[in-house]
């Protein structure tokens, strides 16, 4: 079970805001889940690979 201790904060049009809250319910997800879901894929995307439970920083981006 991954740890959740940090808050992202960002800025984003609040009609944006609104649909996606929607999409998420029809999907029975919460928004959180949804950009934590995201943000897995990109780093996963852009490493090649699963980030590793416990990965530092640098053994992640080394190449």
């Amino acid at each position: 079970m991954e740890r959740r201790t940090t808050r992202l904060t960002l800025l984003i049009d609040p009609q944006k805001k609104a649909v996606f809250e929607h999409l998420c319910a029809r999907e029975d997800q919460t928004p959180s889940q949804v950009v934590r879901r995201l943000i897995r894929d990109y780093i996963e995307a852009q490493l090649g690979r699963p980030l590793k439970p416990g990965e530092s920083v640098d053994d992640a981006l080394k190449r």
